[in-house]
């Protein structure tokens, strides 16, 4: 990517984000994976991860966390990390199995997946927060680390876009909750429609304003 058009101010930012993709390739990794979720807080629809894996060197502008950028902003990093990246991965974990086992366990195994689903085997992986058991492959969890890390923040912004763009599908079926706009998070307005409607298929029937109003109507 030509890096003459970036200002050296950006060129900074993006040296800082690629600290810790640096360091492991001094001591030896070559495919280093970026994993990170989106959708832990929503009270309706799935948690996706991503795991990414980018070209050593590579420079994207303005890629950062994927929460501090516009939702035409992540669509458009979509685009180039998809064309740019050796390889992506996606997991997604649904409502029911949130449920089952809790929402910290379904981003892990989403992360997992995502990670399993790359078509090339990283030997190094770089996770935001959270250290993922069970993998034969050498990891360092980074608090954070999607505004730290250019692997992670790109992980971020393809789960947040995938994500979202099911969220976008399921407003189709159930528009009563305008999914399309909170993407399932309790705004005022979801939480609204949640009390007039009920929960739909897909709300998370242990997150505590679902649980509460299903409880709440059990005991009438």
């Amino acid at each position: 990517m030509n890096n003459n058009s970036i200002t050296n101010e950006e060129l900074q930012r993006l040296h800082a984000l690629s600290v810790f993709e640096m360091d492991a390739y001094k001591v030896g990794y070559n495919l280093i994976a970026g994993t990170d979720e989106a959708g832990r807080g929503p009270l309706a629809g799935p948690v996706v991860a991503s795991a990414v894996i980018l070209p050593k060197g590579i420079c994207i502008p303005s890629i950062d966390d994927s929460k501090k950028l516009s939702e035409k902003k992540r669509e458009q990093l979509y685009d180039v990390i998809s064309k740019e990246a050796v390889s992506i991965g996606i997991g997604i974990i649904d409502e029911k199995t949130i449920d089952e086992i809790n929402i910290l366990q379904a981003s892990i195994l989403a992360m997992k997946i995502a990670i399993e689903r790359l078509s090339v085997i990283p030997d190094f992986i770089l996770s935001d927060a959270v250290s993922l058991p069970d993998l034969n492959i050498p990891q360092k969890a980074i608090i954070k680390g999607d505004s730290k890390s250019i692997s992670i923040a790109a992980a971020s912004i393809i789960a947040k876009v995938t994500r979202d763009r099911l969220m976008h599908e399921y407003h189709k079926k159930y528009p009563a909750y305008n999914f399309i706009s909170n993407k399932g998070y309790g705004t005022a307005e979801h939480l609204e429609m949640l009390r007039k409607h009920g929960p739909c298929e897909i709300h998370r029937r242990t997150f505590q304003p679902v649980a509460c109003l299903l409880a709440d109507r059990a005991g009438r």
